[in-house]
């Protein structure tokens, strides 16, 4: 069926020994560079990935911290603006209270300088009343001042009685 033959196994050896000696200079010293280079920039892609990935992290724990901090400067802010009302809101009503107090005395004020007022027209009146009386009862008419000062002095004994 088959036979070898040594002269044409010989040449086959040789030719492939010479085939893969030309290859390795040729092709396969090109071939293993560019896999080595090609091995190479995949390592440094997956390192620059990495320190991309880091970086990335880092950058979002840095504005997960700095919302906190303005969240917090937020609610401070707010907080401060409640109580700067809440002072305001104080503030204007003691104002109100101690204007409407004030306003309170001197209507209290006023009422009494009516009723001294009063008073005094209404003894005005009741010893000018009584000088009449008097004068009618006596049928003559006296000194006008020694009768008002004798009925001031009286409304003054009546006034001081009814006080004690």
């Amino acid at each position: 069926m088959l036979e070898i033959n040594p002269g044409v196994a010989i040449w086959t050896i040789i030719t492939f020994l010479i085939l893969v000696v030309i290859l390795k200079k040729v092709a396969w010293g090109p071939i293993i560079e560019a896999l080595t280079r090609r091995e190479e920039s995949i390592r440094k892609a997956l390192e620059d990935a990495q320190r991309a990935k880091e970086e990335a992290e880092r950058l979002m724990g840095e504005n997960k911290r700095n919302l906190a901090r303005a969240e917090e400067e937020v609610q401070k802010i707010i907080r401060e603006g409640r109580e700067t009302a809440e002072r305001i809101r104080a503030e204007i009503l003691e104002k109100a209270r101690k204007e409407a107090d004030m306003m309170i005395e001197r209507a209290r004020e006023e009422i009494e300088r009516h009723r001294e007022q009063a008073m005094l027209q209404l003894r005005t009146q009741v010893v000018d009343l009584a000088i009449q009386i008097a004068s009618k009862l006596l049928g003559e008419t006296l000194n006008e001042q020694k009768h008002k000062k004798l009925v001031e002095k009286y409304l003054q004994e009546i006034s001081s009685e009814k006080r004690a």
